[in-house]
């Protein structure tokens, strides 16, 4: 069943470890901790071979294997692409879960790999019509960086005048998301530039189109108020209450940067997935690739440690 090709042994694993140890796991939302435990799970007990759970259009639509759409972004594959997304992903939903609440961010993140997947079979169907391209119907992807990109964009709506540094150039959050997609194209060419840009899309859906209203309406209805009365952090628009500890209050930022920024993990993690991969020309699905998150960098950190510390005295 282990049909995945490794390319960077262990350490891409060893790193990904370290990195829950330096933020520490009771620091680590539940939601968020639970995902990433599944994503490593199945990659380390894989219950399918990588090419019947990537998703293509040959395979889910004609196909009919649906399922793809739930598999797909829980596979890898190989250890730095697990790695480098999951610290992604770690970073992510340490800022946001507690922000909208673990239920909502629950649900948020099924709706965003459900909706990735849809999105990315209606992009490839549509350029093989455009283009009278078959092969587009054949691309195969996998992997969690579609949703990733969906999150940024979440994160980055959330914190529209900041900047986010991409590859060490300060770009304004509004455009962070479309600069990461063109850049990691063009660094790493065998990631699927659709499946990003579909999860970017999905971002836009939540964040200036319908999809944040309808399900928040479902929510409410569904709990009949209850997490908004309950849950301080539940509130899809913004930031609503205080969490009793600095580590998770988004104006102070998150103190734990888990040993290196995400700018450097993603530094870090191109270089030694392009060392591993080196040259290799053999077919295999694409991959949602490297998302460049960059929210944070070290000297804003100590800055705004700096200003919260004066906010206290």
């Amino acid at each position: 069943m282990r049909s995945r090709q490794r390319g960077g042994g262990q350490l891409g694993l060893i790193l990904l470890a370290s990195q829950v140890f330096q933020v520490g796991v009771e620091n680590i939302p539940p939601v968020t901790l639970a995902v990433l435990c599944l994503n490593v799970y199945l990659f380390l007990v894989p219950t399918l071979p990588i090419l019947q759970a990537c998703i293509s259009v040959q395979q889910a639509y004609w196909g009919g294997d649906w399922r793809r759409l739930v598999l797909s972004p829980l596979h890898h594959l190989d250890e730095w692409h697990l790695y480098y997304n999951m610290a992604s992903f770690l970073w992510k939903g340490v800022k946001l879960e507690p922000r909208l609440g673990s239920s909502f961010y629950a649900c948020l993140l099924a709706v965003f790999s459900l909706l990735t997947g849809v999105i990315y079979l209606l992009l490839e169907m549509g350029l093989s019509e455009i283009t009278q391209d078959p092969s587009y119907n054949i691309q195969c992807a996998v992997g969690f960086s579609g949703v990733l990109f969906a999150l940024k964009v979440l994160s980055n709506h959330y914190h529209p005048g900041g900047v986010s540094y991409v590859m060490g150039v300060p770009v304004a959050n509004r455009y962070a998301s479309w600069v990461e997609l063109v850049l990691i194209h063009v660094m790493s060419p065998g990631t699927s530039f659709v499946g990003h840009l579909a999860g970017i899309l999905v971002g836009l859906l939540y964040t200036a189109g319908p999809l944040k209203i309808i399900m928040s309406s479902i929510a409410g209805f569904v709990t009949n108020g209850y997490h908004a009365r309950q849950n301080p952090y539940y509130n899809s628009s913004g930031y609503s209450g205080s969490s009793g500890g600095p580590h998770t209050h988004p104006q102070n930022g998150h103190p734990y940067t888990g040993g290196l920024s995400e700018e450097e993990q993603y530094e870090a993690a191109i270089r030694a997935s392009l060392n591993g991969r080196g040259g290799s020309t053999q077919r295999r699905p694409t991959s949602y690739g490297f998302n460049i998150p960059g929210e944070l960098t070290a000297e804003e950190i100590r800055r705004r440690r700096l200003q919260r510390i004066d906010h206290l005295d």
